[in-house]
């Protein structure tokens, strides 16, 4: 038949997705590995050699230094492998509230009580209870009435550590973060990658998520208790493709 290729493709599909579940069955979720990520590409990576002038009064001769390890030298990140910390505390509530009605009614009748006595002459013959003096007698009313309301809470305080894994050509600094936090056999985690200016980190080498520009924020886990929590693969699969 045409339909069991697509039947054994899917089969073998969920096959495959419930095998990997089942590597996992009586031991706790594994971590994911930071080789060959981004974050472990920039700290392995050696840095850019830093230009030295003679007549700078902060070469290695002077009192002054501003190298990034001196008591005053600047400790922010600014270049490829650098850690810095993100601080997300999001506390955001909203509340649309919105409502319409609209109505209308309408009203036409026509008759013909008297024409030449005509219509007296029609009204013998038409049944009982019919007249022509009430020929045509039309009614309409429309109403439309609807509501709505949206109620939104969110409340999120994170730290994060996040590593610049690349310098934009403007100066730009793009960061990555990654953190797995494991409790018994649940595996919490968060994830974040955006853009920052070298300007908005703070002398404590600290930046707010809201100058993030393209921040994509990721909190979540995975675990037997998450298990529990979605529906199965099949009804997931009879979600999508059953049209009612």
């Amino acid at each position: 038949m045409k339909g069991w290729p697509l039947i054994w493709g899917l089969l073998a599909g969920l096959s495959a997705s419930a095998c990997a579940r089942l590597d996992e069955v009586g031991r706790a979720p594994g971590f994911s590995h930071l080789e060959g990520s981004n974050q472990h590409h920039a700290m392995y990576s050696a840095p850019l050699p830093e230009s030295t002038n003679r007549g700078d009064p902060t070469a290695p001769s002077s009192l002054w230094s501003s190298e990034r390890g001196a008591l005053f030298g600047d400790r922010r990140a600014a270049r490829r492998g650098d850690i810095l910390t993100v601080v997300i505390e999001i506390d955001d509530s909203a509340r649309i509230s919105n409502s319409s009605d609209r109505s209308r009614e309408g009203s036409e009748s026509m008759g013909i009580p008297s024409l030449f006595g005509i219509p007296e002459r029609l009204d013998r013959k038409l049944p009982e209870g019919a007249s022509m003096a009430e020929a045509a007698d039309i009614r309409s009313r429309s109403g439309y009435e609807g509501s709505g309301s949206v109620t939104r809470t969110e409340a999120l305080t994170l730290r994060l550590a996040a590593t610049v894994v690349e310098e934009l050509p403007n100066g730009v600094l793009r960061i990555e973060g990654q953190q797995e936090v494991r409790v018994n056999f649940e595996l919490r985690e968060l994830f974040l990658t955006g853009y920052v200016r070298p300007v908005d980190i703070s002398r404590r080498n600290e930046i707010t998520y809201d100058k993030i520009a393209g921040a994509r924020i990721s909190y979540g886990g995975r675990g037997q208790i998450s298990d529990v929590q979605q529906p199965r693969y099949g009804q997931q699969f009879a979600d999508i493709v059953l049209p009612f």
